[in-house]
Formats: structure tokens, sequence, C-alpha cells
């Protein structure tokens, strides 16, 4: 996976850079946390947009090139979202970008990708709660993005924050956003 990152990220950075001038959602203001309590919702206006803009991106991706497909990656930050695609059996990727609701045109495709890919029916995450075991456990932690990647039986959903001694975070949470694991990177 870390090849196909590398890869990717790589050319579809520098055509976001070109193609995205920003976005008209405000940054989250990181002087000021909102504790949730685990077991309730995250309410649509208290949580990151891109919370829901995975969902959004695979369904553009899905309309561009048919039902059925196969990713590696959907990863979404405040800026945009990227969408890995699985093709040639899972050994290229296409990378595309959604920006401010728009899938743009796609990048080049990828030789070399390798790993575990997801389907759209495997990206079962509650956006009202996958980050309700962050905002309780680590409450005064900024989520900065949302990663989807394929794990071998479905999806697996990790948190990349900024901690608030300015650390940054992988945080590994189930769907309903119960913390599986942190770690620092």
């Amino acid at each position: 996976m870390g090849r196909l990152k590398t890869l990717a990220s790589a050319v579809l950075f520098a055509g976001v850079l070109g193609a995205c001038g920003g976005s008209d959602r405000e940054a989250p203001d990181d002087t000021e946390s909102t504790a949730v309590d685990a077991e309730q919702p995250v309410a649509v206006d208290e949580r990151p947009g891109f919370v829901d803009d995975v969902f959004s991106a695979i369904e553009a991706v899905e309309a561009e090139l048919g039902a059925g497909q196969r990713f590696f990656e959907v990863t979404a930050n405040a800026q945009f979202t990227n969408v890995f695609v699985a093709v040639d059996d899972a050994t290229a990727a296409i990378a595309y970008a959604f920006v401010d609701g728009e899938l743009q045109a796609p990048a080049p495709k990828q030789n070399g990708a390798e790993g575990a890919t997801f389907a759209a029916d495997d990206v079962l995450y509650d956006p009202a709660l996958v980050l309700s075991g962050v905002t309780d456990d680590l409450p005064n932690s900024q989520v900065d993005a949302i990663s989807v990647y394929g794990d071998g039986v479905g999806a697996t959903y990790v948190l990349a924050a900024t901690s608030e001694v300015g650390g940054f975070l992988d945080i590994v949470v189930g769907p309903e956003g119960q913390v599986l694991s942190v770690d620092p990177v």
C-alpha cells in the first residue's frame, strides 16, 4: 500500500494543487474543543463535512465508471477527497480528486499498485458516530482527515488527527467510532 500511496499521491497532489484553489468550507477552529459523548451522534453541523465526502466521492466515481468498482483507498480532508480506484486486476490505480462536490478528471494510471481493495458496500461507518470515540477519548485533538483502506475482508477507517500538543496521530476506529488503536506518526 505504501508504494501505491507514494506513486498516486505524488501525481494527484500535483494535479490537485493546480485545480484546487481552496474550499468554501472553513477550517475547524482548533482553539475550541467540543467534547461529544461517545453514545451520542455528532450532529451534521458539528462534524467536518469531509466525513460525508467519502460517500459522495465514491458515488461520483461509480457514476462516472459504473457500479461495482474496487478501491484501494479513499481519503478526505477539508480541501478535497482522493479516490484511488483499483484497475487491471488491482495491479494499477487511477486516482481521482473530488473537490467542492465535483469529480475531477483522473490522474494518469499508475502501474505497480498492490494491496487489499474494498467496494462501496464495504464502507459501513456511520458519519454521525465515526468521530464520537475520538471526541470522547481525545477531546483536545483535531481530526484533519478520514481514510478508508481495504483490509482483505472489507474496509478499515483511519482518522488523521493533530493532538493538543501538536503531535500527529493515526487513529483506527470502528464503524460507530469506537477507538481501536492510536499510533503517533
